[in-house]
């Protein structure tokens, strides 16, 4: 059985051609945006900033505020060029 060859996306975050993800990441048109315009790349660097959130904000993911205020966030990391992290947030704090 062959492999499918990688599918090449022009990733809006990165503004370059790069590998895309293997399916929608998330339900819905949201999901289908992310996978027709985000890269794998991107994907992995939003679940890092994604995990910062949620440590940082101690967010409750079983509240409808965390999860929109989590896609809020992803959507403004990946679709509108903001690199915004957790209020007084430094890398040496990690």
């Amino acid at each position: 059985m062959s492999e499918q060859p990688t599918r090449m996306v022009h990733c809006q975050k990165l503004n370059a051609e790069k590998p895309g993800l293997k399916r929608p990441p998330v339900p819905g048109e949201l999901g289908k945006r992310i996978y027709q315009n985000i890269s794998q790349e991107a994907w992995n660097e939003w679940k890092k900033r994604q995990t910062m959130f949620i440590n940082e904000y101690r967010l409750n993911l079983t509240e409808c505020e965390a999860r929109q205020f989590l896609q809020d966030q992803m959507q403004a990391f990946l679709f509108e060029d903001q690199d915004i992290k957790p209020e007084g947030f430094s890398a040496e704090s990690q």
